[in-house]
């Protein structure tokens, strides 16, 4: 008898989509084994970059969707900026819209902007 997922640990499948990993033991193994997998977007601009990744553990510290993928922002005045996201979808488009931004001199993703010390 197989044990059920573990809700709080996430792998991409084959399509990069994220499913529960069976146990902590999986998803330690295709994380270690998937590095270049997890990046959704890596951008530099004027030494400013924004990177999104898939974090594969579930950062929801109460109810609601699981948020397993982050973008985060190294250098200029929106340093340690990140958000975080549910769906691949979501990371990729929020990722771009953090770039243009960026590129424009605008505020980034100024919803749910959440500033890391």
């Amino acid at each position: 008898m197989s044990s059920p997922p573990c809700s709080r640990y996430y792998v991409l499948d084959d399509r990069g989509e994220p499913v529960a990993a069976g146990s902590v033991e999986e998803w330690a193994r295709w994380f270690e084994a998937n590095r270049l997998n997890r990046h959704v977007g890596d951008t530099t601009i004027d030494g400013v970059r924004v990177s999104t990744v898939f974090l594969g553990v579930d950062h929801q510290w109460g109810s609601g969707p699981p948020l397993i993928f982050e973008t985060m922002i190294f250098g200029g005045p929106y340093d340690s900026y990140e958000w975080r996201w549910t769906t691949r979808a979501q990371a990729s488009a929020n990722h771009d819209q953090a770039v243009a931004a960026i590129r424009d001199g605008l505020p980034p993703l100024d919803a749910g902007a959440v500033r890391s010390e």
